[in-house]
């Protein structure tokens, strides 16, 4: 007992120094990396239009802040992104589950909608554009497009994964339609859905500046295609770090949604 009682005693001091690892190591490593890049630019000169400096790149960004012109297209852009991926996320679970549900339904669109992902985004991006104008609802749809077959393809995993046993013991309860997708296929098949989710929350961010710089009024697309035609490269860092913050904080918000969700599978 004493022996079993020192080593989980080492073990749970032991924890507290691993966490602090994990949560200064993303850190540190950032620091490695504007170390070695101000380095890389203070060696070989390169000049600011092709790599800017960590500090200059800190200084547009201070700029853009300062004169709203960040928060104006980060907020387009966010729209944009929030409503591409809540379109695709409901078009994909509907289409999803009536596809893990019907084979003939299954049949018939699953030949289209495979080859509908042979054509990147990038090329029809101009079409929409063209066709919806280039307000917000092209970059919506873009959005939604890209994010669609990620997360239909997890919706029929999901709702196909559902052993069949439990199955069985739902109609043994006679329970109806609605209480077996309710209390079984909805619960079973979350986890995977929000696998999918993750994804799309990421790609939905791919998709709406594609759609910006196809054609854009406002957006943080329309900021980098701006700023690559001034090579002013410092700005064109500032959008891309922008887009990977709100890609970032969707997958973060997912994550939390799926803890919430599913806590009780713990």
């Amino acid at each position: 007992m004493d022996i079993s009682l020192a080593q989980e005693q080492r073990q749970c001091s032991a924890l507290p120094v691993a966490f602090r690892w994990q949560t200064w190591l993303p850190i540190l490593t950032l620091i490695a990396f504007l170390t070695g890049w101000e380095a890389l630019i203070r060696l070989s000169n390169i000049p600011a239009f092709i790599l800017p400096s960590p500090g200059a790149v800190a200084t547009k960004l201070v700029a853009v802040i300062l004169n709203g012109t960040l928060l104006r297209h980060t907020i387009i852009t966010l729209a944009e992104v929030i409503g591409g991926l809540a379109l695709g996320l409901a078009v994909a679970t509907v289409l999803g589950y009536l596809l893990a549900k019907s084979v003939a339904i299954e049949r018939a669109l699953a030949p289209y909608l495979v080859a509908s992902q042979a054509v990147p985004i990038v090329a029809i991006a101009p079409l929409l554009v063209i066709w919806f104008g280039s307000g917000m609802f092209s970059k919506v749809l873009i959005s939604a497009l890209i994010v669609f077959f990620p997360i239909l393809i997890n919706t029929i995993a999901g709702v196909r994964g559902v052993p069949a046993d439990l199955h069985d013991l739902m109609r043994s309860l006679r329970a109806t339609r609605w209480q077996t997708f309710v209390k079984l296929e909805v619960p079973a098949a979350l986890p995977v859905l929000l696998a999918g989710l993750k994804i799309g929350a990421t790609l939905s961010v791919i998709g709406a500046v594609v759609g910006e710089f196809a054609g854009a009024d406002a957006g943080l697309g329309l900021m980098i295609s701006l700023a690559d035609g001034q090579y002013d490269t410092a700005r064109m860092f500032v959008g891309v770090l922008a887009l990977v913050a709100m890609a970032l904080a969707l997958y973060g918000a997912v994550v939390l949604i799926e803890r919430w969700a599913l806590k009780w599978r713990k």
